[in-house]
């Protein structure tokens, strides 16, 4: 629906009504101060509160880098030094993406800070930066282990291991596996030919084309500055480097163990306190000045804080509908060992799209899948990656996804927009990567 209205928060707002008429048994008298309670009981869970704020906070911060003068000083640099066409800044941005693997929100929010304005000076549309921002926040840190998703997902085998539903180290399970999760590794293939190649499909084509017809609004990019790159950097930095501090200290001592929401939300805390210090000492800008950019900054967020919390209430309306127990239910049993891989990669897509979290799925696909692979002795590393390349499959398309939201938000793109741009390249990529499932799952039968 929301692809063909266009009108997220209508549709959001629409599916968490059927879902909720559909658990309710169709009671029309029920369902009002039901979704009401639902909204409202969004806010009892802490990593969603921690969520909520930490977006209305980036807008603060990137208000207050941009007011600063800092993105400006950094792109005066690179504009005239290194960065001198559409495909120098792409590029730029998917090799800053690339190196920050900590968390994906943060990801999409640093590379679409730093690569907005040129993107604007080189007529990259926004739909083109919010496909950037979402294929190197989470692809990118599904491919690692020492973050938080690696965390999870180790927490997640090393269940399965506990209850003796499987055998070996989950560590060396999920280093295994990491190789194998094609999706990621196809999407992050495919962004770089379409950066290097400059070839565009589907309505991507057209918002690209679109681009080129608004005219250069950007000069003030390329004017010398009297401010610092500093202004900007420091405050990135801090928030990058914070987050495996926090991971540090929430998992008491075990970064592993650490959690996710709790380590982005205190680093962004952290860089606005710091900002506010930083820039007030260097005189960059007066404490009154920093309040009312952090203001303005804040407010612009409110609308994609809205639509995460619809996000987050369809998440829940479609869990409690038992979708992903249904799904595998329908499988399961009848599945050839060689196909598994193949089937838990669509099962687990399905899960992430409908739901719009690929952690979600994780959870819910870990215990499901792992003993169907023991059980018809699947290869397990590849049930594994194919429940992680499924979930980041599912979460990318999804238009309820939190990271898609970011990733929009942090291009300047409407979300819907920016789903209907990048369908096209995820399933492209999800396509290949089904068939290297069925591919590999003959190989190490």
């Amino acid at each position: 629906m929301a692809l063909l209205t266009r009108q997220v928060f209508v549709s959001l707002l629409s599916g968490i009504i059927l879902g909720e008429l559909i658990l309710l048994g169709g009671s029309l008298g029920e369902f009002i101060p039901v979704t009401i309670d639902r909204l409202l009981s969004q806010f009892h869970e802490d990593w969603k509160i921690k969520t909520l704020f930490f977006v209305i906070m980036v807008g603060a911060i990137i208000q207050l880098i941009t007011a600063s003068g800092g993105i400006e000083a950094f792109i005066a640099y690179v504009s005239k030094k290194r960065i001198k066409s559409k495909k120098d800044t792409l590029l730029m941005g998917y090799f800053i993406g690339v190196l920050i693997f900590l968390e994906s929100s943060i990801t999409a929010l640093v590379v679409g800070t730093l690569t907005k304005p040129l993107a604007s000076k080189y007529k990259i549309s926004k739909a083109k930066l919010a496909y950037l921002c979402d294929c190197t926040s989470s692809p990118v840190c599904s491919l690692f282990p020492f973050n938080g998703w690696g965390a999870l997902l180790l927490g997640l085998i090393g269940v399965q291991i506990a209850e003796g539903v499987i055998e070996g180290n989950k560590l060396s399970l999920l280093v295994y596996a990491l190789p194998l999760n094609f999706y990621a590794i196809v999407t992050m293939i495919v962004l770089f030919l379409v950066i290097y190649t400059n070839k565009d499909f589907g309505p991507m084509k057209q918002a690209e084309a679109e681009a080129e017809l608004i005219e250069d609004e950007t000069c003030l990019y390329i004017q010398d500055t009297n401010a610092s790159m500093k202004l900007m950097f420091y405050p990135l930095a801090l928030m990058l480097l914070s987050v495996p501090v926090f991971l540090y200290l929430s998992g008491n001592g075990n970064i592993l163990e650490g959690s996710g929401s709790s380590s982005i939300f205190y680093s962004v805390l952290s860089t606005l306190v710091f900002i506010a210090l930083y820039y007030v000492y260097t005189k960059a800008m007066s404490l009154k000045t920093y309040f009312v950019e952090l203001k303005i900054g804040a407010g612009s967020m409110i609308g994609i804080g809205a639509i995460l919390l619809l996000a987050f209430a369809l998440g829940e309306v479609t869990v409690e509908l038992q979708t992903g127990p249904y799904l595998a239910s329908l499988v399961q049993g009848t599945l050839n060992p060689v196909y598994l891989a193949g089937l838990i990669f669509i099962i687990s897509a399905l899960i992430s799209f409908s739901t719009g979290t690929s952690w979600g799925t994780f959870s819910i696909m870990i215990p499901i899948a792992l003993p169907m692979s023991a059980v018809l002795d699947a290869n397990l590393p590849l049930v594994i990656a194919a429940v992680i390349s499924g979930g980041v499959f599912g979460d990318h398309c999804s238009p309820i996804s939190d990271t898609t939201i970011i990733s929009a938000m942090a291009a300047d793109c409407e979300t819907i927009e920016h789903v209907r741009t990048q369908l096209p390249y995820a399933l492209f990529s999800g396509a290949i990567s089904l068939a290297l499932f069925i591919v590999f799952g003959v190989i190490l039968k």
